[in-house]
């Protein structure tokens, strides 16, 4: 019965044609990723691409074209399905057919899952990769890692590597298979994401639908996290599950256990659970760790200043944290690969990115340079990547003192999108940390609006960014003025009541 349903779930959303475009789109995309200017040199894909004529510059072109159209499709059909549209699918349905082409294709728009590869090949052969770059093991694992960091060691906590490792072995140790593998990790993480965050947005009393609109099938999430196969999917997949444990406790505690522990363990158990879950997600990916607070607050009011509720709120954050950080201890501990993350916390930073900070640091440094010298010049942009450090504590602060008391699922939101943009390093994929949340946090219409221009703008960006690399760039500025366009008539379309 379950499955007939979920079937009937797939046939309705393949008979709508804003579906179809965007798969149509996706399936572009995965020719565009065949590209030869962005394959590594030892993927399978050489020898018919060089077989069919394909590795020319009129074939890069080409390739480039694909991706830009079907960026430009799947962001078209992504807002011509928004609430309110008429259109009767389900979101997880659509974002299953949207993935199809996405699963095959090469790791897009980043190498990160080679470099992933490259980590589960060091530590299957017996190297602790805090200690040893992947450059340390020469050959075809360390050939297809993204030349920038291969010879850093690893900034990832010991489960990620684990899970490396478990692929590389489960796809038979071949170098491009166990890139593409990644994707297991984060298609399970996406799959969380669509099935628990609707979910969590209705016990908190949200509109499911546009939170599984915004999210579910939002491109960006899509060609990111199941494209680009990065363990940024795993970690929000279990952030999200912790918070639905968190906002239904204690509704999940199986009844046997509520008479075992009366109302205050099972309370308690409801605190705990969640916790450990965050734990893993942490020990996935540290940033997971933010997500104490609304763990800890979801269904407890902090609605004054005063010294008893303060106390007990913040012995419920602290509690949270320390089941977390307990579990991530001992997951580290167990791994036997301890804590060698920590020398490399600042390797993402290493180069400049879109980071505000960094780009106007960067900036700031070449100028003050010219005018004194290198040296002067280092020490601004030092300083500069400083105050944004500075900036966002700050912000979080503020939003866990003021917004974040009231609504914590706001606090978490908006603390994520102030670290990915005043950071060391922005990424688009760690943009989808906040923003898949943001739904939860209500925000207003200029707020939602905002998020749909920075995911097309981060979209087109990509596009244009893989023109670059193609020598085809009038091909990305064309992607940027027909995504401008198209966000234009979204925001001018008239929208359509929701029924109820």
């Amino acid at each position: 019965m379950v499955v007939r349903r979920l079937a009937s779930d797939v046939r309705r959303a393949w008979r709508c044609a804003g579906v179809k475009r965007g798969l149509l789109g996706s399936a572009l995309i995965f020719v565009g990723s065949l590209t030869p200017a962005y394959l590594p040199q030892n993927t399978p894909w050489w020898q018919p691409l060089r077989a069919l004529g394909l590795d020319s510059w009129p074939a890069s072109v080409a390739g480039t074209a694909a991706v830009v159209a079907g960026v430009i499709l799947m962001l078209h059909s992504w807002l011509g399905l928004r609430p309110g549209s008429g259109a009767d699918v389900k979101f997880w349905a659509v974002a299953l057919l949207w993935s199809l082409p996405l699963l095959i294709a090469p790791p897009v728009f980043s190498h990160d899952a080679y470099g992933y590869a490259a980590e589960g090949w060091l530590l299957r052969n017996g190297l602790n990769p805090y200690d040893f770059p992947v450059s340390a093991l020469p050959g075809s694992f360390a050939d297809q890692a993204a030349w920038v960091w291969r010879y850093d060691t690893a900034m990832y906590p010991p489960l990620s590597l684990l899970i490396f490792a478990g692929v590389v072995v489960a796809t038979g140790q071949d170098p491009y298979l166990s890139a593409v593998g990644m994707r297991a990790p984060a298609v399970a993480g996406v799959a969380m994401i669509g099935y628990f965050l609707p979910r969590i947005a209705r016990r908190v009393g949200v509109d499911p639908v546009r939170a599984a609109w915004f999210t579910s099938i939002n491109p960006l999430l899509l060609i990111d996290l199941v494209g680009g196969a990065h363990n940024d999917a795993l970690m929000m997949g279990l952030v999200v599950w912790a918070l639905w444990l968190a906002a239904s406790r204690p509704k999940w505690v199986p009844r046997r256990l509520v008479r075992l522990l009366g109302k205050r363990g099972t309370l308690v158990w409801g605190l705990v659970a969640p916790s450990i879950v965050l734990g893993v997600a942490a020990c996935v990916k540290q940033p997971a760790f933010l997500a104490a607070y609304p763990v800890a607050l979801l269904g407890h009011s902090w609605t004054r200043l005063d010294w008893p509720q303060t106390w007990r709120s913040a012995a419920r954050v602290l509690g949270c944290l320390a089941v977390s950080a307990a579990v991530f201890a001992g997951i580290s501990l167990a791994s036997g690969l301890g804590f060698g993350w920590v020398k490399a916390a600042a390797v993402p930073g290493k180069i400049v990115t879109l980071a505000p900070f960094s780009l106007v640091g960067t900036g700031l440094e070449y100028v003050v340079a010219w005018l004194t010298d290198q040296a002067t010049g280092d020490l601004v942009y030092s300083a500069f990547r400083a105050l944004g450090l500075v900036l966002t504590l700050a912000v979080i602060v503020w939003l866990g003192f003021g917004l974040g008391r009231r609504r914590p699922l706001a606090f978490l939101s908006w603390s994520w999108l102030a670290f990915a943009f005043c950071g060391y390093s922005m990424y688009s994929w760690y943009l989808t940390w906040g923003g898949s949340l943001l739904p939860l946090a209500s925000p207003g219409r200029r707020a939602e609006q905002a998020a749909v221009v920075v995911t097309s703008a981060l979209l087109a960006y990509e596009a244009g960014n893989l023109s670059w690399r193609n020598d085809a760039v009038a091909l990305g500025m064309a992607a940027l003025a027909i995504v401008a366009a198209m966000l234009v008539r979204h925001h001018r379309k008239p929208r359509v009541a929701m029924p109820g």
